[in-house]
């Protein structure tokens, strides 16, 4: 009996061993396989990483170029329109020049209609004047001067206006 028992003891540690030692190969080979599996999803996630990050340089390039562009076209667009408001000035200065020495005489054009007497005929005509001419009154300087004056700040506005709507095309281009 004690042989027997023996005997038993003996397979019953055969087959604890040999379960242990399956149970062993088979959480390895378990681990082998999930790590295999976690190393696929790691690549995979890298790759998707990579990808955006290409994806986002070629945007942010993109940007930067449409930057770089819009900044040399205002930087050409300020050039274009210091140029035309400095020659607007430079005309009105020569104009106000030109009506402070007497070069120049602004005139103004009279209305035929109104009446002085001869139902809205010119009285009588002179060597500078035909009868059927219109009438012309000069400006005094300093008048003419305030006039310059007053279309100077107006044509400045307007350079200035068509600056900004060309800056507003540019941008919503």
């Amino acid at each position: 009996m004690k042989l027997d028992a023996v005997k038993w003891s003996g397979a019953l540690l055969l087959t604890l061993g040999l379960m242990a030692g399956s149970a062993w190969a088979a959480w390895a080979w378990q681990a082998n396989a999930y790590g295999q599996q976690l190393a696929k999803q790691e690549t995979a996630h890298q790759t998707t990483l990579t990808n955006l990050a290409n994806a986002n340089s070629v945007l942010i390039l993109a940007e930067q170029d449409k930057r770089l562009a819009l900044e040399q076209w205002l930087a050409a667009s300020d050039q274009a329109h210091y140029r035309v408001l400095t020659d607007a000035k430079t005309n009105q200065a020569r104009l106000r020049d030109r009506l402070a020495t007497a070069d120049l005489r602004l005139s103004v054009l009279l209305d035929s209609t109104t009446t002085n007497g001869s139902d809205g005929m010119q009285t009588t005509p002179s060597p500078r004047n035909v009868v059927h001419a219109a009438r012309r009154a000069q400006l005094d300087p300093a008048h003419a001067q305030r006039i310059i004056a007053i279309t100077d700040a107006g044509d400045q506005g307007l350079i200035a206006l068509r600056a900004c709507q060309a800056y507003v095309r540019a941008v919503l281009r």
